[in-house]
Formats: C-alpha cells, sequence, structure tokens
C-alpha cells in the first residue's frame, strides 16, 4: 500500500469516527457519548480511535473544530460581496448565509451549547475548544457589521454582535427543541430574516441614543458656561 492511500484511508476513518462521534453526542450529550459507543455506530474498532485521538474529550473537541470549520467556510463563501447591496438586504443576506451554512453544519454550536450549560469539576477541551471558536464568530460578526454601519463605534458594533449572538443561540436551541414538529430549513431561516431586522433596529437605537447622549452633553456645557 502507497504512503498516499494509507493517508487516504486514515482520512476517510477519521472522518467516519468523527461522523459517529457527532450522531452520539447529538444523541446522548457529552456524558452519554464513549468510545465503545463511537466504535459501534462507525464500525471501527476502538484501537483505531484512540490511534487517531487520545480520549473521548479530543474526540468531541474535533468534531467541534471540523463543524466550525465547515460553518465558517461555508458562511464566508455565501456572504454578500461589499456594495452591491442596501445596508438592510446586507444584514438579511448575511445572516441568511449564516442560517444556511448552520443548517448544513451544526454540530459545533449544538454540541458547544450543550457542554458550557453543564458545569463539571474538570473543565473539557472541548468546552474550551467551543468558547474559542465561539469568540472567532463573534469577531467575525464585529467585522461583518463594521462594514455595513460604518458610522458606529467600536463599542456599538461589539454590542450588536454580542447581542447577535445571544439571539442566534437562543433561535438555535429553540430550532432543536421544536425540529421534530416543523419545516428544519424554512423555520430557521425565516427566524433568522426576524433576527436581521431586529439587529437593524438594534443598530438604529444604538446611534440614537448615542445622538441624544451627545446632545444632552452640550447642552449641559451651554447652562454650565462651559467651552
Amino acid at each position: 500500500m502507497t504512503s498516499r492511500k494509507r493517508r487516504a484511508d486514515g482520512e476517510a476513518s477519521r472522518n467516519k469516527i468523527l461522523d459517529a462521534a457527532a450522531e452520539i453526542a447529538g444523541e446522548r450529550g457529552y456524558e452519554g457519548t464513549s468510545i465503545a459507543h463511537v466504535s459501534a455506530r462507525a464500525g471501527l474498532p476502538a484501537s483505531s480511535i484512540y490511534w487517531h485521538f487520545a480520549d473521548k474529550d479530543e474526540l468531541i473537541a474535533a468534531v467541534i473544530e471540523r463543524s466550525f470549520a465547515q460553518w465558517l467556510d461555508e458562511a464566508e463563501h455565501s456572504m454578500p460581496r461589499a456594495g452591491t447591496l442596501s445596508h438592510p438586504e446586507t444584514v438579511a443576506a448575511g445572516l441568511r448565509a449564516t442560517a444556511k451554512a448552520l443548517l448544513d453544519a451544526p454540530d459545533f454550536l449544538r454540541l458547544g451549547l450543550m457542554l458550557v450549560l453543564e458545569r463539571r469539576p474538570k473543565e473539557p477541551t472541548a468546552r474550551q475548544l467551543f468558547l474559542q471558536v465561539r469568540d472567532k464568530a463573534r469577531e467575525r460578526t464585529a467585522t461583518f457589521y463594521r462594514s455595513v454601519f460604518p458610522d458606529h463605534t467600536d463599542a456599538q458594533v461589539q454590542q450588536l454582535a454580542t447581542f447577535t449572538i445571544a439571539v442566534v443561540d437562543g433561535v438555535f436551541i429553540s430550532h432543536e427543541v421544536d425540529r421534530e414538529h416543523t419545516d428544519d430549513r424554512s423555520t430557521l431561516l425565516d427566524s433568522f430574516d426576524l433576527i436581521a431586522a431586529a439587529v437593524l433596529g438594534a443598530a438604529e437605537h444604538l446611534a440614537q441614543r448615542a445622538a441624544t447622549a451627545s446632545a444632552d452633553a452640550d447642552a449641559l456645557k451651554r447652562s454650565s458656561g462651559t467651552p
């Protein structure tokens, strides 16, 4: 067997293991996932899993990392080009691209939210990794909003990004709860359209609040005789 064939077989086995781990963890949670369960689902011996991953924690971390990379690649590929749409259309299209990518690569958010909501004496590596990719998602969102709302301050952009991530978490959890009774794609996409409208409203609110604060400060200076 050539080295190229061995590498291809190894990569295929690794992906098969990650697919199985994602399924098991989605069904049973972190605690309910075991190497034995993954081995049975993947149809591979446990020794094959341990050849790729040191333990369950490293395996789940790899599932999150792969899923996030897939989501990020698809979301970035589908983002609207700068200047081609109005600001409201750009926000709506950007969030729709995010939602479509999430439908195709939901594992990082599904497993990550499970991990952050569970408290353990020893924090799993997978949980730490999810918090890191969550920060990357927040910064990606902030970067997008800087281009859409150039007149907003960096603090305002960060507020919008944090708000978006929080709302997406809630919508995704609701979608997971209700997905047996609803159409997966259309329901989530419609919800992300509402998120876009909420973001636009929040951006306007922040701008108006800043303008009011500035006007109040100017009025106070005039009344006090401050130059």
